[in-house]
């Protein structure tokens, strides 16, 4: 009788909510019916999470080479495509700030089927923000053992909900609530990219536009099974401290790298305005912060700003304030630890590596910067176009957008001079290009747009 009575309880607990306020989503299993074909693999010329692959380094080795660029097909959506695209086979994957998941046709642009997850939030009823509506934001990740494709949606209410839609059907396979460990659930907005790793999807938390009210930069994860305990690691700060660069974590060395921004304290060190190395229990396992990270608080001037780029055994970080510091990916040394630093840019977005060069998502334009042998930094070019979107690499180019004007370059890899330009529309901040087999697909304000490379 007691158990009967508990069940009762908590049933009726579960179904009440605030007026007006859908209650959480239950978590679903993401079983595949039987006779179900098996998960699409991931194939070398396919893009499954941002700038293709977990350590983040934006290069397509099988892209065509560079040949003329001409626009393929525009296909306008439902609201705006703030993450980059996924390709996997013959299908582009993107999500919208209406919180829609669209699987199209890559050869043509049509929708094969479309997922909705709930009704957006309006700009109007955040606390501050930039992006009305809010809906799916951070770029979503591909798991090949589920056959899911992850997001993160954010519904009326303030709720963040993850979401694993199958690739094959559209069909919403997974639905759970992940809200951020500490705050208030509607202060904050989750713009990272998502992690899908050793079975376990990794949610990066910041704030939105303004920093207002009460947010905690946080990270947490769930099973890609659907159910289990999450895990969560919550930056120590009193309040601040956003992860929310479009990178997100960067795994490397076994840990995730994750870029934190400014935090409140200006006194008591709090792991803000730093890179964190994350285990993926969510345990803090190292950290970096500039020996002028309370100035840096203080100014706004943080390391949140733009992804870290793992390179090797090192990790560059750039931020707001302009300078580039590189760390040892397996003792990032703390306060002031850094193996060297030298000026570089304001950075904002997410950097791409190709061997010993990063390149650098700079404010007024993309910058190549080298790891010589010596271990110093050296700031090898500056494109020679206001490129100031977060590059790619692939064919023989460096892709990036110019955010402002809707143009895609490819730059020289030597130079930073553009080979080519095309227009491909109104784009939203930090536009990153997704390249696979002889096209680069970009998310806009309306859609997609998708341009032949040769």
């Amino acid at each position: 009788m007691r158990a009967v009575i508990a069940a009762v309880v908590l049933v009726a607990v579960a179904g009440c909510a605030a007026p007006g306020v859908a209650p959480a989503p239950p978590p679903m299993s993401s079983a595949r019916p039987p006779g179900a074909p098996p998960p699409a693999a991931i194939g070398t010329a396919d893009w499954p999470t941002y700038h293709h692959d977990n350590a983040r380094t934006g290069v397509a080795d099988q892209l065509a080479p560079l040949g003329t660029l001409r626009a393929a097909w525009q296909t306008k959506l439902d609201g705006a495509v703030y993450g980059q695209p996924l390709v996997i086979g013959d299908r582009v994957i993107a999500a919208t700030e209406h919180n829609t998941v669209y699987a199209l046709a890559a050869a043509d642009g049509h929708v094969l089927w479309s997922a909705s997850l709930g009704q957006p939030m309006n700009g109007s009823d955040l606390p501050c923000g930039d992006i009305d509506p809010l809906g799916i934001t951070g770029t979503p990740a591909y798991d090949q053992a589920t056959g899911l494709v992850f997001v993160v949606a954010e519904t009326q209410g303030g709720r963040h909900t993850l979401a694993g839609v199958d690739l094959a059907s559209g069909a919403v396979g997974l639905r759970r609530a992940l809200p951020p460990p500490q705050g208030d659930e509607i202060a904050h907005q989750q713009r990272s990219a998502l992690t899908v790793l050793d079975g376990w999807v990794y949610v990066a938390y910041g704030g939105l536009f303004g920093d207002c009210a009460n947010y905690i930069g946080a990270v947490v994860a769930a099973p890609t099974t659907g159910t289990g305990p999450l895990r969560s690691y919550a930056v120590p700060t009193p309040r601040e401290g956003g992860i929310w660069a479009p990178g997100g974590g960067a795994v490397g060395n076994g840990r995730l790298f994750y870029a934190v921004g400014n935090g409140e304290s200006t006194q008591d060190y709090d792991h803000s305005d730093s890179v964190l190395a994350l285990a993926p229990q969510l345990n803090l396992a190292d950290s970096f912060s500039p020996a002028q990270w309370m100035a840096d608080n203080a100014a706004d001037l943080d390391l949140g700003s733009a992804s870290p780029a793992v390179v090797g055994d090192r990790v560059l970080t750039v931020g707001k304030r302009g300078v580039g510091y590189l760390l040892d990916a397996a003792r990032l040394g703390g306060i002031g630890g850094q193996l060297t630093r030298t000026p570089i840019c304001q950075a904002f977005g997410g950097p791409a590596v190709a061997g010993s060069t990063v390149y650098i998502p700079c404010t007024d334009s993309t910058r190549a910067v080298d790891l010589e042998p010596t271990g110093g930094l050296r700031v090898r070019w500056t494109a020679s176009v206001p490129a100031d979107g977060s590059p790619v690499v692939g064919g023989g180019a460096i892709w990036v957008t110019d955010t402002d004007h809707g143009i895609l370059y490819a730059l020289d890899p030597t130079t930073g001079t553009p080979r080519q330009q095309i227009a491909v529309g109104d784009l939203p901040k930090f536009a990153s290009p997704t390249l696979a087999d002889t096209h680069a697909y970009l998310g806009t304000n309306t859609g997609v747009t998708a341009i032949a490379v040769r």
